[in-house]
């Protein structure tokens, strides 16, 4: 069974820059894709940003130009590099990961708020 742990979160100012690490542990595991989504209060789970075991990579909108997604598939990895944060960002950020049925392995989630 997958077990993913997030680390890096935290407090920054706006304009601030944050990097997200996860790291996959339990077993050998080909994945599909990882990715991190956010969740603000009051509002539905989001896909910030994902990359497939091929590199392609996706961003939502939000955050595209400002954020960067990387993986290293021989540690089982994934970063998100957050640059130029705004309040909106705040949020509980997730790592998953995906198999072809879509992501079905969630961390726990960290914090992340960015302060204006």
């Amino acid at each position: 069974q997958v077990q993913l742990e997030e680390s890096g979160g935290g407090l920054v100012q706006s304009g601030g820059s944050l990097r997200l690490s996860c790291v996959a542990s339990g077993g050998i595991f080909i994945f599909y894709a990882m990715g991190w989504y956010r969740q603000a209060p009051g509002k539905q789970r989001e896909l910030v940003a994902e990359i497939t075991n091929e590199g392609v990579t996706n961003y939502a909108d939000a955050v595209k130009g400002r954020f960067a997604i990387s993986r290293d598939n021989a540690l089982n990895t994934v970063d998100l590099q957050m640059n130029n944060l705004k309040p909106d960002d705040t949020a509980v950020y997730y790592c998953a990961t995906a198999g072809t049925l879509g992501y079905d392995s969630w961390g726990q989630g960290i914090q992340v708020t960015v302060s204006s």
